[in-house]
This record gives C-alpha cells, sequence and structure tokens, in this order.
C-alpha cells in the first residue's frame, strides 16, 4: 500500500475536526457522497494547471481558488493532503483537437524565442499572480514535458492490452472498442453514438480509424520545435496523456479527487478516465469535482474566445472593460461569493459589491480585535457563538458552501456590532471562540488577508486622523459649532462619522 512515501506532510492544528462529516459532488454520479478517503487520514488530490503560453485571466483564478479552498479545509479537518496540480507545457494543440500547432510554440515562433522560454515566462507570471491572490502553492507542480518516460510506458500498456493502435508514427485510443465493454462518456453524459455523428473530419485526422479517437502519441512534422524520441515516431505525447500519467506517479494507481473546470470535462476528463482504466485496469478517481466557469456577459472567458481580462489588468485598472482597479483580495472575495458549482458572471458592479463587502467582513474584525468581555466571570452571554461556529463547519461540510460561509461571518459581523453598541453581552470564553471562528474561517480557510494600504489610501487615512483629532480638540474646548461644522462637511463628501465610548471612527458611506 504507497501511503505517500517520502513526503512532508501539512498537518493540521486541530486534528480532531476530522471527524466533521463533509459532503462533496461527484461529477461521475451527479450526487452529493460522503467524504471517505481511500487510505485515511491520507488524501491525494490532482487539479487541471494552465497551459503556459499567456498570462492568467480572471479564467485561470476561478479553478486556482476553488481548489485552494479544497485544500485549506482539508487540512483544516486534519487530513494530510498531498495535492498535485500540473503545468501543461507541451502538447496541447490549438482549439484542444489533435491536429495543429502546439500553443506554446506557436508563441514561441511569433516571438522567436525557445518554447521552454515562454513555458518558463509564463508559468513564473502565473505563479506571481497566484501568490497575490494568496493561493497556496500544491505540494508538487510537476511539468508535462518532465514526464515524456512516463506517458510512453502508458502508451505501451494501452497498446498492450489492445486499445490502442499506431498510424504513420502516431498512437491513437480506441474508443469505439473501448465502448463496446466500457461506457465512454460517463462523466460528462456524452453519448457515443451522438459525438460520432456530430463530428466533422479535420485535415490530417484521416488516419484515425474513427472522429472520436484521440491521440496518445503524435509523430512531429518537420517544422513541429518541441519533439523527443519514442518507439512510434519522434514526437510528443497527446494533450489528455500528462495528467494521467503524472496523477498515477504521484499519487498511486488511485486517489481521492480529481478536479478541473467544468470545460475540461469534455473531452479531456472523458479521456483521462478511459486511458487511465485500460492503463491501470482499474478506475483511478474516487471523487471527480468541477468548478463551472466565469462568464462575461453570458459568454465563457478565454483567451482563445478572445474577451479575457488578465489579473494583472484587474490590479492595475488598465483595460476598457474595467471601472477601477481591483485588489487581489477584492477578486478572491468575488470568486468565493458564488458557489464553484455555480456560473460567475463578470460585471464591474458585482465587483464594486464585492469590494465593499470584503471592507465590511475586515473592518467588523477589527473591531472585533477591540472587544472586551462583559459581565464577570463565565456569566452566559446574550449572542450564541457556538451555533455561529457550527453553522460555518455545516456549510463548509456541504460541498464547500462557501457563499453560505460568508453569509454566516456577515451574521457574526452583525453580532460584533452589537457587542460594540452595548446592545448585547459576551463572556470570555464565548468572546474567545468568536475570535478564533473568524480567524479559522476567514483567513486560514477562505484564505483571505488584510490589504496594507497605499498610495492615496494611506494619504487619505492620515488627513482622516488629523480631521477627527482637530474635531476632537473642539469637543473638548466645548467648540462645538466648529465640532458639528467638521461632521456636516464630511458628510456631504459621503464621509460618516461616529462617536462611541473610544473616540471617533469614519467611513465612507455607500
Amino acid at each position: 500500500m504507497n501511503l505517500f512515501p517520502n513526503y512532508c506532510y501539512f498537518y493540521s492544528p486541530n486534528p480532531t475536526v476530522m471527524e466533521s462529516t463533509l459532503y462533496l459532488y461527484n461529477t461521475l454520479s451527479r450526487t452529493k457522497e460522503l467524504f471517505l478517503p481511500i487510505r485515511p487520514p491520507f488524501v491525494g488530490m490532482y487539479v487541471c494547471g494552465p497551459t503556459v503560453y499567456g498570462d492568467p485571466h480572471l479564467g485561470h483564478a476561478r479553478p486556482a481558488i476553488t481548489f485552494d479552498l479544497v485544500f485549506r479545509y482539508l487540512q483544516h479537518l486534519g487530513y494530510k493532503v498531498r495535492y498535485v496540480r500540473n503545468i501543461t507545457d507541451v502538447g496541447h494543440l490549438e482549439n484542444d483537437e489533435d491536429e495543429g500547432e502546439d500553443k506554446i510554440a506557436k508563441k514561441a515562433r511569433v516571438e522567436q524565442l525557445e518554447p521552454m522560454e515562454v513555458a518558463q515566462y509564463y508559468s513564473d507570471r502565473y505563479f506571481l499572480f497566484m501568490d497575490a491572490l494568496n493561493v497556496q502553492r500544491p505540494s508538487i507542480e510537476p511539468r508535462a514535458s518532465g514526464h515524456i518516460i512516463e506517458q510512453i510506458d502508458m502508451i505501451k500498456k494501452i497498446l498492450e492490452a489492445g486499445y490502442a493502435y499506431e498510424v504513420n508514427g502516431s498512437v491513437y485510443f480506441d474508443v469505439l472498442k473501448y465502448n463496446e465493454k466500457f461506457n465512454y462518456g460517463r462523466l460528462s453524459g456524452r453519448v457515443l453514438e451522438d459525438l460520432i455523428s456530430n463530428t466533422r473530419v479535420l485535415e490530417g485526422q484521416d488516419e484515425k480509424r474513427n472522429p472520436s479517437d484521440f491521440a496518445l502519441w503524435k509523430k512531429a512534422q518537420p517544422e513541429h520545435i518541441m519533439r523527443w524520441p519514442s518507439p512510434w515516431s519522434d514526437g510528443f505525447p497527446g494533450w489528455h496523456l500528462e495528467c494521467s500519467a503524472m496523477g498515477k506517479k504521484y499519487l498511486g494507481e488511485h486517489f481521492d479527487i480529481h478536479g478541473g473546470g467544468m470545460d475540461l470535462l469534455f473531452p479531456h476528463h472523458e479521456s483521462e478516465i478511459a486511458q487511465s482504466r485500460i492503463a491501470n485496469g482499474s478506475d483511478s478517481v474516487k471523487y471527480w469535482m468541477h468548478n463551472n466557469m466565469i462568464t462575461i456577459n453570458g459568454q465563457k472567458m478565454g483567451k482563445s474566445l478572445g474577451n479575457f481580462i488578465t489579473l494583472e489588468e484587474f490590479f492595475t485598472g488598465k483595460h476598457p472593460g474595467l471601472a477601477q482597479a481591483y485588489s487581489p483580495m477584492t477578486i478572491r472575495f468575488f470568486i468565493l461569493q458564488a458557489h464553484y458549482r455555480s456560473t460567475l458572471d463578470f460585471s464591474n458592479e458585482a465587483l464594486q459589491a464585492a469590494e465593499k463587502g470584503l471592507k465590511k467582513l475586515m473592518t467588523g474584525i477589527e473591531t472585533l480585535q477591540t472587544l472586551s468581555p462583559t459581565g464577570s466571570g463565565d456569566k452566559a452571554s446574550s449572542v450564541n457563538i457556538q451555533k455561529l461556529a457550527a453553522d460555518c463547519y455545516d456549510v463548509m461540510n456541504d460541498d464547500f458552501n462557501s457563499p453560505m460561509l460568508i453569509a454566516n461571518l456577515f451574521e457574526g459581523v452583525r453580532i460584533i456590532n452589537l457587542l460594540k453598541e452595548n446592545k448585547e453581552t459576551i463572556n470570555s470564553p464565548d468572546l474567545e471562540l468568536l475570535k478564533q471562528t473568524f480567524n479559522t474561517f476567514v483567513f486560514d480557510i477562505l484564505g483571505l488577508k488584510e490589504e496594507k494600504a497605499g498610495g492615496q489610501d494611506e494619504i487619505m487615512s492620515g488627513l482622516m486622523d488629523l480631521i477627527l483629532e482637530l474635531r476632537k480638540d473642539s469637543r473638548q474646548k466645548k467648540d462645538f459649532s466648529t465640532s458639528d461644522r467638521i461632521r456636516d462637511a464630511l458628510q456631504k463628501l459621503n464621509v460618516s462619522v461616529k462617536d462611541t465610548k473610544d473616540g471617533a471612527t469614519w467611513e465612507i458611506a455607500n
């Protein structure tokens, strides 16, 4: 039994929480299933990563943040997680077909660079922006080009089993033969006969026995830059093969979770299931998870459609479709406000609402740090913090329901504000639980973090501190006319000032 030897695991600070009952939606069964790891407390999770030929956009951020949430929560529950996310740097051809130019090679040709220069540059850019979004690095991040041997070995096994054939130096998976015994389409719900009747034969695909067959190995044409020697030809592996080979290498023939975007469900993941079953003799993945798409005006955001906005453009505001710049945590909060299985439509209004919501949440946390227990000893609180904490776990255990978790946290903010205004009471143990709940779910699980003000924001904060200090001096001198004049002038600028027993606070009114 392979329990991931020679690996440094991520240990949870609270392993007893693993007793929680977690349900997740399995795309394969189309139902929510109780999460029961194959080899508890170990969990193996493989997620399809980026094809690195351009800057990451908002559509890339969603799967990264979705499975970062899964990774964080599983660790919190006490599981020892090996998270593998691949980098595709070879084999992904244009339009996701078996013919055409390699996406990275095409970029290299246009920019007059080596393909690996392109892959390295955009990999570094991807890491840079994922770090800004506070996405944790996976345990292992393998590259397709570094696992050619493993892919060739898998092709040999599929050929030996009789489910692949060689033509002119290329090797194709025989989908029709596979479908006689197994169901090609059971993940995506597609029917092979319909696929065949609706498939147009592209130029160069006449060497396939059937248009639905997919490439395991492609013979490289003379102009093709990226190539490796194999028993069949100098060529390169098919796009679908890399994940099966690397998943097996790092997680074994059977592992718990395979994730990715809904756009990968067919043909990529469907083909993964077929080739892994033949090469390994059984299904490899227990739970398939898919995040839904980010759309712009109802259309999927993507490089191939030309309707994407890069993360750099979001962070700087330098795109005609953006009304302003949006911080990395605003982007992360925006994505987490929707359940990962629902579509998420981009709009400036939605991002601005997320920005305000995030500010409200962070302001609540700042206020929480200033609170002290009310009353004496362990006198009962007037607020039910145990229920709040339990509700947070309940919604996360219901298929990682981050929008409901955020709703519960806003309920917590309401409680915090009532405590600040002395309209509710809380004892010391409950106050500590409230702080722990916010720290755990906001920072550890949702992965949000404080963003330091800078530039104009810092100047604004400094000016407001000065204005409120002048207003305080006026009140102490009983010059209420000046004090009220300052307050009224700020109100005209949509700046709300509140006087509390601990001093004046301010915020920009919505």
